[in-house]
């Protein structure tokens, strides 16, 4: 007989991935202050190599704090701040082809921010050449909505949303079955749509 008070199967793939970028946030953190250092001391004449070695460590350290929330471990009672959610997205889009509207106010259970930045990871398949996605929550559901000059649709990618799989992934695609999974996980299924100019998720 199957044992009802038995605890939830450990969610491994999250343990991995806290882990991982809770091991390489102090190293790349300490790389940046470094190379800050550096350039402060050489002054106005820091060498493009240098500034190009502090940009490059500031867009991994941004990329880590957002994979950290984005596949890591969301406890039942952590939150996450506006301005802290804005702020790590201000700094993901530094230098990239993306940029961020969180339009939604007031602090947020981490657990749904997860769904959000793993929804965004999935939009961003869609926009290689670039655009401007806004986040909103309206009735306890989120909606991203993704503006672009075009897109590029990849109907079998984004089968896999639906949680039935829609071919063999690669590990940059792994968000898709991830948001699959973890919407199954709190009654949810996800919505979408990919336009020419544009595509959206919500749930």
């Amino acid at each position: 007989m199957a044992d009802d008070s038995a605890p939830l199967p450990v969610d491994l793939a999250a343990l991995v991935g806290s882990r991982l970028c809770h091991d390489l946030i102090s190293p790349l953190g300490a790389i940046g202050n470094g190379v800050e250092l550096l350039m402060m001391s050489s002054g106005a004449c820091a060498s493009p190599e240098l500034q190009l070695i502090g940009e490059s460590a500031a867009a991994a350290n941004a990329k880590l704090k957002f994979f950290r929330v984005a596949f890591g471990q969301a406890g039942a009672e952590q939150r996450l701040g506006r301005p802290e959610i804005v702020a790590l997205l201000a700094d993901l889009a530094r230098g990239g082809r993306l940029s961020y509207d969180w339009q939604a106010e007031g602090d947020q259970a981490r657990r749904e921010v997860k769904l959000v930045f793993l929804a965004l990871l999935c939009l961003e398949t869609a926009l290689p050449w670039g655009g401007t996605i806004a986040i909103t929550s309206a009735g306890g559901g989120w909606t991203m909505q993704a503006s672009a000059r075009r897109s590029k649709p990849d109907p079998v990618l984004w089968a896999h949303l639906k949680g039935t799989g829609g071919g063999a992934l690669a590990p940059a695609q792994v968000q898709f079955a991830l948001l699959a999974i973890e919407l199954a996980r709190t009654g949810r299924k996800a919505r979408w749509e990919i336009t020419e100019t544009g595509a959206a998720i919500g749930f």
